[in-house]
């Protein structure tokens, strides 16, 4: 990792502070397994249409055990307008009844465990990790990955191979707070088809943006 390369992160940073100082994770949720099925259901689908259709399913099925036992056309029902719900009720299921089996219903605190769970990937671990317990993960979904290759932070379209890059530019504690930055970032400015490189903050640090 170039020293070039670690004063533009800390630069970016410092902009990122000033711009977002309140990213946050835009999920309702009230408990880790809340957050794992708002995570699952987000798939595809914006954070505002997943947290209409929580606060049902959430009342509904407040533990592991009920989206264990439930029919799966309930599930399906109830994730209908989500897309994919055939898929996501699926998933929801089997990692929840894999909680019940082994490990009484909750979810456990451990980015290891939490990949060993069906359909379970490091983003969404890092998701639940950083936002349901405190625990620092960066994830690297469609947004993140885009504006950290546009600032040239990483080189790797690999998720894994990007969250390796930023881990190594940016201070631990800082993890889960820079992932919910870029987030927004690149959801107000740094979109994919029209990213607005004239009005971008960052843009004397990105690669991307000194191009256009």
């Amino acid at each position: 990792m170039t020293a070039g390369k670690k004063d533009k992160a800390q630069a970016v940073l410092r902009i990122l502070k000033e711009n977002y100082p309140t990213a946050h994770c835009t999920l309702d949720f009230a408990n880790p397994l809340e957050l794992l099925v708002a995570t699952i259901l987000s798939a595809q689908c914006t954070d505002e249409r997943v947290n209409l259709v929580t606060p049902a399913v959430f009342q509904k099925y407040p533990t592991a055990a009920d989206y264990a036992a439930a029919p799966l056309t309930d599930l399906e029902e109830a994730f209908h307008s989500t897309g994919f719900f055939r898929q996501k009720a699926k998933s929801i299921q089997q990692i929840c009844q894999t909680l019940v089996e082994k490990s009484a219903g909750q979810i456990p605190p451990s980015l290891e465990e939490l990949v060993k769970l069906p359909g379970i990937g490091r983003k969404t671990a890092n998701v639940i990790l950083g936002n349901a317990f405190g625990i620092p993960g960066i994830v690297v979904d469609t947004h993140v990955g885009r504006v950290a290759q546009r600032l040239g932070l990483t080189a790797n379209k690999d998720p894994v191979k990007i969250e390796f890059d930023l881990m190594a530019l940016v201070p631990q504690e800082k993890w889960t707070h820079f992932s919910h930055q870029l987030i927004w970032h690149g959801r107000r400015i740094c979109t994919a088809r029209k990213p607005q490189c004239p009005v971008c903050f960052l843009r004397p640090y990105c690669d991307f943006g000194q191009k256009e």
